[in-house]
């Protein structure tokens, strides 16, 4: 037996699935239970009533004549019999010849019985006669039970027999059709998917909290057009329109009116407070969503299928209507029976009666009518399947009735579904709209946003920068919180990985903000926010993936000083870029480019007249074309770093204001070109470090006034003498190369500061070099120095000293007589330091917040 859950969990699909059962499936359902009800009656009746009763035909008048026939044979006449209820004797008359004869209308035990007691026989005959009126049959229980089944299967119709089971089968089959699609492997996961999200998302709070604040919102909008009120203070720009931004400049703005710089933002107060678990499950229903729309949208296999079942299930009532209409009229009460068992029972022909024919033929009317009625409906979802392209779903009066306008038309089977869901009723489908909207998905993120993050939180982030500025780093946040426009001391932004940035009026508060970072960060500004940035923002970084993600109102700002674009600036994608807007950036001193540039885009001379720094970082890809750099004649400062430089570009001659060169990370093995930089006069900084330089060039004496050298992990085994003739040089890093001796000529450089030789191969310290008293950093590790002179004393303004690395014993006494140099000042390693005089170490321990204690 079956327990009652287990008979209940039967019926879950219809309480699920039946918001997808439009009024046609629901009533052909009910059809389907009556036509099964229908089955069930007739073959029930079939089962517990008699099937069919017949009985023998007998002749009227029967005269037979004896036929002359050869001896020994007999001749006999069977006289009119009639039918007595409940009789089973038969009256007879009968002549006997010379030889006994079976009689055929008497049963095989009287019949013999006669052959050896014709008298006796005879006389009962004559008895039976007496007693009963009317004609007897010679038919016993049995054998009536024999025809009646007999007849059954030879005179009754096969459809009077089979019209129960038939009706069952057709019902079963169309019940079967009409829930297939429910069934289908393929199909009943999205199904049951989608109906567990629309029940998810019609329930959610959210959806209540969204709509209820569009009407708000609406009204809100309409009473400040109608009355113009202004309820928060404007940013009013001190500069002129011009450097406004263009139409296509990515701006926010709201359904009503468009926002300028003499509008001001219009807030819409919450009309209901979402608390953190229904955002929560918000979030989820919104990425369900998505993940479900890109699942289902992408194949129309449940609109096949439900129009292939439909067809089958019309095709079928077709087929039943056909064939049923033809065999109406076979049930019929009387049947006519030719069983040909004469040797059997002695009649030829019987008579039946069909019990069931008149309630048979009743409940195929009924079943025809039934089913009419259902193929009309089939007919009608054809018509519907067919009418409208089911295919395509619009949210067209949703987007008419709120403010998210951007939720879009779906396709596919997706479209399909709601379709169906219209049916039941068209509210869920404009609850389920709310979730495809990104304008609904950005409010939520923003209330979630605003609830986690607050201004005492934030004020627990900022931090203070090596600029002494206060800085704000927020990172993979879903939005800007509005609480971070309140923290008016804040000198730096940083947003990193926050796609939905929006950069508010507010921000007008924050007085003190002139540097801003936007790490792929496509941030969206109002246009008084844009008003604010265009005059008070003075530094700007924006690092991207593609170029598409810079903003547009970036080249706009017209007051800033330095940009830093960090992102893919190939040259395929040098059109795009928009840095012909550039020239608008009057202002503009710095720009940094780290990219992987093959050629320097004509468009960045555009603002060479601005420029005064143009910082180059390549990826490795090989900077080909430089002649666009002639015209950046005001440019100060010049890095090309990691272009795959071969030479020195000879385009960088022509800069006559050039100050400080740096060539790092590139392939360059000779500088012989150094000798043209005797025309830049004011180059003072050259870097050429990270290279593959294997000498120096005497030509290197006419660059008089470089005070700055670097040329340090290149291959340079020697330092010629013409590097001391720079009598300017305050800074000389030669480290990691492969020199093995310092000149004694670098005594002559009075005026260096800086020294770093760590990472070659001296083993030697020349007098001259503690000549140089100027020396603030020595840099010697890692060499195979193996003492250290006495006359390091001589370095009195020494802060640094780096010797560990080498072959030393011990370190001289006289360090003690460094009085700039502290114990942080000199690396090397503990046990030399532990073996110094006590009195030395008592000194290089002494506090180092003397001033100048730490060096430049």
């Amino acid at each position: 037996m079956f327990t009652l859950a287990e008979v209940a969990s039967l019926n879950d699909i219809q309480p699920t699935y039946r918001i997808l059962k439009p009024w046609w499936d629901v009533f052909m359902d009910y059809l389907a239970v009556v036509m099964l009800m229908v089955a069930i009656f007739a073959g029930t009746m079939q089962l517990t009533k008699d099937q069919v009763v017949c009985l023998p035909v007998l002749q009227s008048t029967v005269n037979s004549k004896a036929q002359p026939g050869t001896s020994g044979k007999a001749d006999f006449t069977t006289v009119e019999t009639t039918t007595g209820q409940g009789e089973e004797a038969s009256m007879r008359t009968v002549s006997f010849g010379s030889t006994p004869t079976v009689i055929p209308d008497v049963p095989l035990s009287r019949a013999t019985s006669s052959q050896y007691q014709p008298t006796e026989s005879g006389q009962e005959l004559k008895k039976e006669q007496k007693d009963s009126a009317g004609r007897k049959t010679n038919l016993d229980f049995q054998q009536y039970v024999f025809i009646n089944q007999m007849c059954y299967h030879l005179a009754l119709p096969w459809y009077s027999k089979y019209f129960p089971y038939l009706v069952l089968i057709h019902t079963i089959i169309l019940i079967v059709s009409s829930n297939f699609w429910f069934k289908y492997p393929k199909t009943c996961s999205k199904i049951e998917h989608f109906v567990s999200i629309l029940g998810k998302c019609f329930e959610s709070p959210w959806t209540t909290k969204a709509l209820s604040e569009t009407a708000c919102e609406d009204s809100e909008e309409n009473k400040q057009r109608l009355t113009g009120a202004q309820s928060l203070p404007k940013y009013v720009s001190t500069s002129s329109d011009e450097g406004s931004p263009s139409a296509s400049t990515p701006m926010i703005t709201k359904s009503g009116f468009k926002f300028s710089a003499d509008k001001p933002m219009i807030e819409v107060p919450s009309v209901t407070i979402l608390d953190k678990k229904d955002g929560e499950q918000a979030k989820a229903l919104f990425e369900k969503v998505r993940k479900f729309r890109a699942h289902v949208e992408d194949s129309d296999l449940i609109y096949k299928l439900y129009v292939g079942q439909t067809v089958i299930k019309t095709v079928k009532f077709i087929f039943i209507l056909c064939y049923t209409a033809n065999f109406v009229n076979t049930i019929s009460f009387e049947h006519i029976c030719n069983p040909k068992v004469e040797h059997l029972i002695g009649y030829t022909q019987f008579e039946c009666t069909h019990n069931m024919a008149y309630m048979l033929k009743k409940l195929l009317i009924s079943y025809i009518s039934l089913i009419c009625v259902y193929g009309f409906i089939c007919l009608y979802t054809l018509f519907w399947l067919f009418r409208i392209p089911l295919k395509e779903y619009s949210f067209e009066k949703v987007r008419e009735e709120s403010s998210f306008s951007d939720i879009p038309d779906v396709k596919n089977d997706f479209a399909f579904l709601l379709h169906m869901v219209d049916q039941y009723d068209q509210l869920y489908s404009k609850r389920f709209g709310v979730f495809l909207s990104e304008v609904s998905e950005n409010k939520l993120r923003e209330i979630s946003l605003n609830h986690e993050w607050t201004f005492e939180k934030l004020r627990q982030h900022v931090c203070r920068n090596a600029q002494d500025k206060q800085e704000l780093h927020l990172f993979m946040l879903s939005g800007v919180p509005d609480a971070v426009f309140d923290l008016t001391d804040l000198d730096v932004l940083k947003l990193e990985l926050i796609p939905e940035a929006k950069i508010p009026a507010k921000i007008s508060q924050m007085t003190n903000l002139q540097e801003l970072h936007l790490y792929h960060c496509p941030a969206k500004v109002e246009q008084t926010a844009f008003s604010f940035l265009r005059d008070h923002l003075r530094c700007l970084h924006v690092k991207f993936t593609d170029v598409a993600e810079i903003p547009a109102w970036v080249y706009l700002l017209k007051n800033l000083r330095e940009l830093y674009l960090i992102g893919n600036l190939n040259s395929e994608n040098n059109k795009m870029i928009g840095l012909e807007s550039l020239r608008e950036l009057r202002h503009l001193k710095i720009l940094h480019v780290k990219s992987n540039l093959t050629k320097i885009p004509p468009n960045i001379t555009d603002v060479a007249p601005h420029l005064t720094k143009l910082v180059i970082h390549n990826d490795g890809t090989k900077l080909v074309v430089l002649n666009s750099l002639k015209k950046m004649t005001n440019v100060a400062e010049l890095e090309l770093q990691n272009c795959e430089l071969e030479r020195i570009p000879h385009a960088i001659f022509s800069l006559s204001n050039l100050q400080e060169l740096d060539l790092k990370s590139n392939s360059i093995r000779t500088i012989e070109e150094i000798i043209s930089f005797q025309h830049l006069k004011r180059l003072t900084c050259l870097k050429l470090w990270h290279n593959k330089i294997v000498s120096i060039p005497s030509s290197i004496t006419h660059i008089k006034n470089l005070e700055s050298l670097y040329l340090s992990n290149n291959k340079l085994e020697s330092l010629p003498s013409a590097v001391f003739s720079l009598q300017k040089l305050r800074c000389l890093d030669v480290s990691y190369n492969s020199i093995a001796l310092i000149p004694a000529e670098i005594g002559l450089l009075q005026n260096l500061q800086h020294f770093h030789i760590t990472g070659n191969k001296v083993d030697t310290l020349p007098k001259q070099l503690f000549k140089c008293v100027k020396l603030r950093t020595l840099g010697l590790g890692q060499n195979c120095i193996t003492s250290i002179p006495d006359k390091v004393s001589q370095l009195l303004q020494l802060t640094h000293l780096e010797l560990k690395g080498n072959c030393l014993d011990r370190l001289p006494a006289t360090l003690g007589q460094c009085q700039l140099l502290r114990k942080s000042g000199l690396v090397v390693e503990d046990h030399l330091f532990d073996a110094l005089p006590s009195e030395v170490k008592e000194v290089l321990n002494q506090d180092t917040s003397i001033p100048f204690a730490n060096g430049i």
